[in-house]
């Protein structure tokens, strides 16, 4: 039986700094040295979601961290997941169900939050009754002074929990020195007595340069280095945000298959093409550019979390003419959930659930209408891709209902265990679905890619394969460049440091400054 360890939770000196593949390594980390570990993050936001096996929804970050764990997704992983809808609005997603939109300023009022806060430490409860360790991550800086007394997932979260805090900060930005010591002298007392430990990530170039500074670090803050981990750009994990998707293998390219995935100004679930991202046999891209649409041998519409926006800014730019241009010149054109959507006849808001838009013509693609429904359907789900005997596995996160118009017809694309059937089939190049996560399955690229036999001569892709040796890759890559007995030290509970004090297995944790000590800087 494996001994019990206390929580352990990454948290950053800002955005970006890597915390969510940090605890994705240490998922996995902990999952191979025989613990039963689970990832938990009190509050996420973003637009990339996914839907745990009860049918409700989760960031899909913690998803990720819960494969690399090796247990199923559970919304106790991420009771409170923020998705955007403007620059201003979110929706609210509270224990795997929408309970409204807000306004940032209202959702960070003092009022209310005591109610939330009861809700994500439940949350951890539960999880940490049964997982052993629960590998937390924080969100932003862990030093947002100004949101203190709202925050419901960083150090107030660690003080519940329990968790030995490291601290992840960026040294790839600059300013890795100040960055670290801000962050740790603008903490309370009583918050720098949970930092244990601090990681230095996305390191370039020959890390014995940087061993002088490492000193220099825990000299400044007394707290140890536990790790640099260098930058890597072999190992594939899911991103968390669509940031840099317009980076990605931009221009079409010879010898492969070319798909692009068209780039909404509100594009969720990005994570539904990644699989065609590794596929040797693909060449993908993402882009709004008329001309590069125009090249590609298939073209994606992606699910959106503004589809009536996003459908509105198509049509205004010029994109929505190429998509159809494309398909008319003898292009695949799919669509995903907001993506099958947008491929319809039109979309029908009357009862403004999305937005003040009550109606737009769609792409004309499929013979479908799509009325905006309040209640959002979030399930996982298994179906037969066209009838075939091969058992699929996906996930829907939508809002709406999708019928055929007029004399159209059924022409159903899935059948799902239970009887229910989704999506639209037009031909082996025009069809669309509300199944994200449908083109994971092997069944379908090879039907998707089919058309374009002559171009293929890679084998087929063995995703599922792939990110399990991707998992393994990363924990590996931080293992090796990670002081584990130090980290096992810190977390188990015999050894955990006291009030600043040093403990019996030598790690030092008395703040330095011996005038006044960590005080003087309250």
């Amino acid at each position: 039986m494996t001994k019990r360890l206390n929580p352990i939770m990454f948290a950053g000196t800002g955005s970006d700094v890597g915390k969510s593949i940090i605890t994705s390594a240490f998922c996995r980390i902990f999952l191979q040295d025989g613990y039963q570990p689970a990832p938990f993050k009190a509050q996420n936001m973003a637009l990339n979601s996914y839907a745990t096996p009860e049918g409700l929804e989760i960031g899909r970050a913690q998803a990720v961290q819960a494969e690399a764990a090796g247990v199923p997704c559970h919304t106790d992983m991420n009771p409170l997941l923020l998705k955007p809808t403007t620059d201003k609005v979110c929706q609210v997603v509270l224990n795997g169900k929408p309970v409204g939109n807000q306004h940032a300023y209202e959702y960070f009022r003092v009022e209310g939050r005591e109610e939330l806060r009861k809700e994500v430490n439940d949350a951890f409860d539960r999880l940490a009754r049964r997982y052993n360790p629960i590998v937390m991550e924080g969100a932003g800086s862990i030093s947002e002074i100004n949101l203190r007394a709202v925050d419901l997932v960083n150090m107030p979260m660690a003080i519940h929990a329990g968790a030995n805090v490291i601290l992840v900060a960026d040294i790839d930005r600059g300013g890795v020195f100040a960055s670290v010591y801000g962050s740790v002298m603008l903490l309370t007392e009583e918050e720098r007595r949970y930092v244990k430990g601090i990681l230095i990530n996305k390191f370039r170039g020959d890390i014995r340069l940087f061993e002088s500074g490492v000193k220099m670090i825990e000299d400044l803050c007394g707290i140890p280095v536990i790790g640099v981990v260098p930058y890597y750009k072999d190992i594939y994990i899911e991103e968390e945000d669509s940031v840099m998707l317009q980076t990605k293998n931009l221009q079409a390219t010879h010898g492969k298959v070319n798909v692009a995935v068209i780039l909404l100004r509100h594009l969720s679930n990005f994570t539904d093409f990644n699989v065609l991202e590794r596929d040797p046999r693909v060449h993908l891209y993402y882009t709004n550019n008329t001309d590069e649409i125009e090249k590609a041998d298939i073209v994606l519409v992606p699910g959106s979390k503004s589809t009536l926006s996003d459908l509105y800014e198509l049509r205004r730019n010029g994109v929505a003419q190429s998509i159809v241009k494309a398909h008319k010149n003898g292009a695949t054109v799919v669509g995903i959930c907001g993506g099958y959507q947008i491929m319809g006849q039109e979309v029908c808001d009357p009862n403004h659930v999305e937005s003040n838009i009550e109606r737009l013509p769609g792409l004309g693609l499929l013979p479908v209408t799509t009325q905006m429904e309040g209640e959002k359907v979030t399930r996982q789900v298994k179906f037969s891709f066209l009838g075939s005997d091969t058992v699929c596995e996906g996930y829907e996160i939508h809002m709406g209902a999708t019928v055929p118009v007029g004399n159209a017809g059924l022409s159903l694309l899935n059948k799902l265990e239970g009887g229910r059937t989704d999506g639209y089939f037009l031909n082996e190049k025009c069809f669309g679905t509300y199944i994200h996560g449908i083109l994971d399955n092997g069944a379908v690229i090879d039907y998707l890619l089919a058309p374009y036999a002559a171009k293929l001569s890679d084998v087929p892709f063995d995703f599922k394969a792939f990110k399990e040796e991707q998992y393994d890759k990363l924990a590996d890559h931080v293992r090796k460049h990670v002081d584990m007995e130090l980290v096992y030290k810190i977390i188990t509970p015999s050894c955990l440091p006291q009030n600043g004090e040093v403990t019996e297995d030598g790690i030092d944790q008395k703040p330095p400054l011996s005038e006044g000590g960590w005080g003087r800087w309250q």
